[in-house]
Parts: structure tokens; C-alpha cells; sequence
């Protein structure tokens, strides 16, 4: 059996994620379950593997400065891009031990979303926690289900499909 993986903080984030500034989305990963059994090798992920992660939403933002004037709310785009990112690390368990290399060879593509509902509005001083669990698994394409809660209440959720690709 797989053990629980805890605590991923922004340093290791930033090695395994590509995005940077102003597109980095998630500030720290508490936990990853991949679930019972063995992990398939590497880009796969098993079905049931969860994570939970955390992006805690500024007044800084720079998105905020148009969206809305007066009335800041986090862009929905926004808010499933950082499901996906929290999501894409449902394949880090079966690629923790060599992240940098794969980091130069693979790349998790956002290719679906569908089902996405913005229950509430995130805010500035929200702090959104995303619980992302795989849904799909075929070769490298990755299904999720993924909702964002604030606080005790569901904020949105959305399914999304991904794809691994290998970089040219």
C-alpha cells in the first residue's frame, strides 16, 4: 500500500509545476492519498488518488484590478486553473523521484472541463482549500473531479480532463 504523502511546500511546488507568477496558483499541498495498492509508473495516476491543496487569495492579485473595480472576485477561469494545477499532482507520488527530469520532458495539458459551478464568490482574504480526486486514467489521459471550498462551504467544482504530453 501506498503511504500518504504530507506538507509539500511552494519550493517543491515550483519544481514540479511549470507556471510561475502570476499564474502559479497553489501556494502549498497538504495532502496527497494515492489510494490502495501500487502506483502505476510514471505519468499515470490511479483512479481514487486525492489531493488536498491550498491557495490562499490576496487583494494583490493582479487580476483584481479589473475584475471587478470595487467589487473583487476571483475570475472563475481562475479558479478552475487552479483546480487543474492542484489536480495535476495526483501523478506526483509516482514521479516524486525524479520530478526535475520529467519537469523538462512532460507537461499536464488542460483539455476539458465540464460540469464547472461557481457556488459563491472568492475574495480577497479567502483562502481557497481544493480537493482534487482521479475520476479517469487511461494511459496519460487524467479524469479529475475537483471542488473548492472557503471556509466550511463549497465555493466550486468542476470535472476536468488532462493530458501528458511530452515536450518537443
Amino acid at each position: 500500500m501506498a503511504s500518504k504523502i504530507k506538507d509539500i511546500g511552494i519550493d517543491e511546488i515550483c519544481r514540479f509545476l511549470p507556471h510561475r507568477t502570476p499564474f502559479l496558483l497553489v501556494d502549498r499541498i497538504l495532502e496527497i492519498d494515492p489510494g490502495s495498492g501500487s502506483l502505476l509508473p510514471p505519468p499515470s495516476a490511479r483512479i481514487g488518488t486525492r489531493v488536498v491543496a491550498l491557495k490562499s487569495v490576496s487583494y494583490n492579485e493582479p487580476y483584481f484590478q479589473g475584475h471587478f473595480p470595487g467589487n473583487a472576485i476571483v475570475p472563475g477561469v481562475l479558479i478552475i486553473e487552479t483546480m487543474a494545477q492542484a489536480a495535476s499532482f495526483c501523478v506526483y507520488p509516482s514521479m516524486k523521484d525524479d520530478i526535475v527530469n520529467l519537469g523538462s520532458v512532460m507537461s499536464c495539458i488542460l483539455v476539458g472541463v465540464d460540469h464547472a459551478r461557481f457556488r459563491r464568490p472568492v475574495v480577497p482574504g479567502d483562502q481557497m482549500r481544493i480537493e482534487a480526486k482521479v475520476t479517469k486514467s487511461r494511459g496519460r489521459m487524467l479524469g479529475f473531479h475537483a471542488d473548492v471550498f472557503v471556509d466550511d462551504y463549497k465555493a466550486a467544482e468542476a470535472d476536468i480532463l488532462a493530458n501528458m504530453l511530452e515536450r518537443a
